[in-house]
């Protein structure tokens, strides 16, 4: 009979996240690997030099299915997720623009005003895009212009470094999809500016040297997203599931799935571990080394006595990145 980490395991890795990770290699095989000089695909935003630091650069399309059930909500995540895309990259956010399909001008009013909160409680402007209102369908893209100082890549993570996950859990879920929500129930309310703060944690971190590499969690969930790094960065990492910052409530495997507003995976040396972890601690986010950093090219799980690889990177690759 199978263990539970096996059973686990299995599941994650034959759900529809990591497929939709996988389908990334489709894009990378086209488009090689460098969009052009100084500039590598597959990080969360694209790095532009620009003078003394980079312009970022990224997009996030939704789901028409998503946009349909949940249209405010759809608006709100095209800042939201578009914001956590910049901070990953050790970005402060500078403005975004939309495109946007519906099929009335009732939904269209939904959903905009769902990007209309999401700019105001996050301080980003929307300052344009594309409005369709005619359309047979209801679809929601957003980008969103940065920039950063000092760097957090998917490409620096180090064997010898610690993983750090820090995940604000003042949240709920989003039934029936797999979002952890700590972010829109702030939205026009005096806490709203709580959010900006924590967005800024990550520039700080990236600009003060005490981490290179960091990804947020994403649809792929923690161990997706912890994979993602990894073949990016060219190295392995073993994870302790029981380190990893939990609800109470939320059973394992839906946490393992969860995309939370606010949450990242971070590699420090483990001598600066204390300090990037007290920055978010500091702010009441729970972070905590949940593994570490190993040039084996595998993910390794343990969960209490069980331990088994989640994905053998050497042998299958995920998005093609490898460098």
């Amino acid at each position: 009979m199978a263990g539970k980490l096996t059973t686990l395991l299995h599941t994650l890795r034959n759900g529809r996240a990591l497929a939709a990770k996988q389908d990334i290699s489709e894009a990378v095989a086209i488009f090689g690997q460098d969009a052009c000089e100084g500039i590598r695909l597959g990080d969360d935003c694209a790095a532009i030099p620009d003078g003394d630091g980079y312009l970022l650069l990224a997009s996030e399309g939704f789901q028409d299915s998503f946009v349909r059930s949940m249209p405010w909500f759809a608006g709100y995540c095209g800042v939201m997720v578009n914001v956590s895309d910049i901070a990953a990259m050790g970005g402060r956010p500078l403005a975004v623009v939309d495109a946007l399909w519906s099929d009335t001008s009732a939904a269209a009013a939904s959903i905009l005003t769902g990007l209309h909160d999401g700019a105001n409680t996050y301080g980003v402007p929307v300052v344009g895009g594309h409005t369709n209102m005619r359309s047979t369908h209801n679809s929601l893209s957003v980008a969103i212009l940065g920039r950063a100082r000092h760097l957090l890549t998917s490409f620096d993570a180090r064997a010898g470094e610690v993983l750090i996950a820090a995940i604000d859990l003042r949240g709920r879920w989003h039934d029936p999809h797999p979002f952890w929500d700590a972010s829109s129930a702030l939205c026009g309310t005096d806490e709203a500016v709580r959010l900006r703060g924590d967005i800024e944690l990550l520039p700080a971190i990236a600009e003060d040297g005490l981490s290179r590499a960091a990804k947020d969690i994403s649809m792929a969930g923690l161990l997706g997203t912890a994979l993602m790094l990894a073949e990016c960065s060219g190295v392995g990492m073993t994870i302790r599931l029981e380190d990893i910052p939990r609800p109470e409530t939320a059973p394992m495997e839906r946490w393992l799935s969860a995309f939370p507003s606010y949450g990242y995976l971070l590699t420090a040396y483990p001598e600066n571990a204390a300090a990037v972890m007290d920055r978010f601690k500091g702010r009441g986010i729970a972070a905590a080394v949940i593994g570490q950093v190993t040039d084996t090219r595998q993910l390794d799980v343990t969960w209490e006595d069980e331990k088994e690889t989640f994905w053998d990177l050497a042998r299958t690759p995920l998005m093609g990145l490898a460098p």
